[in-house]
């Protein structure tokens, strides 16, 4: 401590300790709240002579300034704390409120009446609301709405305007510490009994616990313990009255049994008189509903599991998930933690471990610890994972199944080779069998097909129907019959070489075509004249097969008909695959037209016999026809 002598005067004989200000150092440039102090406070009233000489001493001279600026100040220094955001307090506007300076429980080793004994004073002061300027607070106000006992504050009540940050100073002349913190009164909600920037004081209850109870918190001291306030509960600002296992015993909810339905912001609001004014106290608790302890398990693992195999190439990623399930314990540390080969990850520089958590009902959780190692290698491929979990109730641990995949041998060029001759065979194959089709039609009934003509109760196999003039008589009677009976070994009916004379030309028709398989229509200009035996033949064939089914119209166009108004004709052309004669491009007896004739005619097995001197019989030549 520094005392600042002035020149020899009456009181050359007073010594008093001076503080420093922010850029003075005598009392003559005294901080205007230590003068106010001195001047207003009662515990730094002096007498009025002695004022009048303090007055004098704070004019002393410039030289004074000097030697303590250069003997320097020890209070100039203190203790400053600054703004201590995590007391933020909140209360209510109109409400009362009680603050304690968080020096003593926070920052300092002791308590207020340790402190005061050792003569420190406690001392007050507030920044208001867009003010920058530190002032003590008045505790003269009207009624006292603001007054301190030891180290709280009281304020009966808050108002709006007492919002600000708030310093308590504990201080003598040789020692100094202070800290500041946030006060912020604050307005319910409009039709509401709480406000929702206030953050409620939380609570946990076991789940299915009876008679647990729900306690109206920060209460005490308000009102003196003979007073009875009257208390009223309210669940999300709805009175609790007639709930459910829910019944209000004054400043405590009783909860016949914890359910998870009731979980939610419960508030008390408490009703007291003091000095003739009636007050309100406001208070929510946010009831949270967590796992009951006798259900409480070890550690749950996931994954890994011996369900689960990794299986991995060298220079692949190693990611290693462990997920494991903890319901919740109290105050119960849950750790999880990887080990490679009974080694701690943290010593394995290769090794990176992350960890995520999950939050499940009733304040479970899941965490996901996961191990990566990049690039693995061989012998990374074969070490040893386990991971490891524990809480209050347990330790676990699961190996992770870790196989180094072999690599499948890769035959880049067979298999291009591979590909390319299949899909070079397929293109062939379809080609051949668009041009050769009907060879392999005919091929396969010649050598695995069923001869339709044994058993069949028919007496021919064609009837052939055809107009009756020079022309087409000449290609029935020489073309179709030469390749069909002598080549093909068909037996044909022809009606005018078949027929009796003197029979009836319509019976005779009927029933020849009765006795045939297939009905071969040779269509030409002159074959759909009316009233014609060509007609009569081909609308017996059609009724046959459209009723019976047990004979094959084929349509042979020998020449073309532009225009046809038979309708029987019509209809067969539409319905049925009409086979072209071309002329000579189609006499050659393994043509095409005779193949796609052959294909629309019973299948018949052909016996050929070698001729005496063992050369094959040559086919009929259809080149003079």
């Amino acid at each position: 401590m520094v005392f600042c002598k002035s020149e020899p005067s009456a009181w050359s004989a007073l010594s008093f300790p001076v503080w420093k200000g922010q850029n003075q150092a005598c009392g003559s440039t005294l901080s205007p709240r230590y003068r106010q102090d001195l001047g207003s406070n009662p515990k730094f009233a002096v007498p009025a002579w002695l004022w009048r000489g303090l007055k004098f001493w704070l004019s002393a001279s410039d030289s004074c300034l000097s030697n303590v600026r250069g003997e320097g100040n020890f209070l100039e220094r203190c203790d400053d704390w600054g703004v201590d955001t995590m007391k933020q307090i909140q209360i209510y506007d109109g409400e009362p409120a009680k603050i304690k300076c968080p020096l003593f429980e926070t920052f300092l080793k002791y308590n207020y009446s340790t402190a005061h004994s050792a003569g420190l004073t406690l001392i007050w002061y507030r920044i208001g609301q867009d003010r920058d300027l530190e002032e003590p607070i008045n505790f003269r106000l009207p009624d006292n709405r603001i007054s301190k006992e030891k180290d709280t504050l009281w304020f009966w009540p808050a108002l709006l305007n007492d919002t600000g940050n708030y310093t308590c100073m504990l201080r003598n002349t040789t020692y100094c510490s202070k800290v500041a913190f946030p006060l912020e009164v604050v307005p319910k909600d409009q039709g509401s009994c709480v406000s929702h920037s206030i953050k409620p004081v939380e609570q946990m209850f076991y789940l299915e616990y009876a008679n647990e109870k729900i306690t109206c918190p920060d209460i005490d001291g308000f009102y003196p313990a003979s007073v009875t306030p009257t208390v009223k509960w309210y669940q999300s600002c709805r009175l609790v009255d007639g709930f459910n296992e829910r019944h209000p015993q004054g400043s405590k909810l009783v909860i016949g049994v914890v359910r998870s339905a009731y979980e939610g912001n419960y508030t008390c609001i408490v009703t007291f008189k003091d000095h003739g004014r009636t007050y309100n106290l406001t208070r929510t608790v946010k009831m949270k509903v967590v796992g009951s302890p006798n259900k409480a398990l070890p550690p749950q693992f996931t994954s890994p599991n011996e369900k689960v195999v990794y299986e991995l190439e060298a220079g692949d990623d190693l990611v290693l998930p462990c997920e494991v399930f903890f319901t919740f314990l109290k105050d119960s540390r849950t750790e999880v933690w990887w080990t490679i080969d009974g080694k701690n990850t943290d010593d394995i520089v290769d090794a990176k471990v992350t960890q995520s958590e999950i939050p499940r009902r009733f304040e479970d959780k899941t965490i996901i610890r996961t191990l990566t190692v990049a690039k693995a290698t061989p012998e990374d491929l074969k070490r040893n994972y386990t991971c490891y979990a524990r809480n209050a109730k347990g330790e676990g641990h699961s190996q992770a199944i870790v196989h180094m995949k072999v690599a499948a041998p890769k035959y880049t060029v067979e298999l291009a080779c591979g590909l390319g001759a299949t899909i070079l065979l397929v293109v062939v194959l379809i080609v051949i069998y668009h041009v050769y089709w009907l060879e392999m039609v005919l091929f396969y009934r010649a050598h695995f097909g069923t001869d339709e003509t044994i058993l069949d109760g028919k007496e021919y196999d064609v009837y052939v129907s055809y107009a009756r003039n020079a022309e087409e008589e000449e290609f029935v009677l020489l073309t179709l019959r030469g390749v069909l009976e002598n080549e093909f070994g068909y037996k044909l009916c022809i009606f005018d070489r078949d027929s009796l004379p003197g029979g009836i030309v319509t019976d005779e028709t009927l029933s020849f075509i009765q006795k045939s398989q297939r009905l071969l229509v040779v269509l030409s200009p002159n074959y759909v004249m009316q009233g014609t035996q060509a007609l009569l033949e081909l609308k017996a064939g059609l009724e046959n097969m459209a009723s019976k089914g047990n004979i094959k119209v084929i349509l042979v166009q020998y020449k073309v008909i532009k225009k046809s108004k038979v309708k029987e004709l019509k209809q067969a052309k539409a319905a049925l695959t009409i086979i072209k004669w071309k002329g000579e491009k189609s006499k050659f007896p393994k043509g095409r037209f005779w193949k796609e004739l052959q294909l629309e005619l019973p299948v018949k097995k052909i016996i050929r016999s070698s001729s005496p001197d063992g050369q094959e019989p040559s086919y009929v030549s259809l080149r003079n026809v």
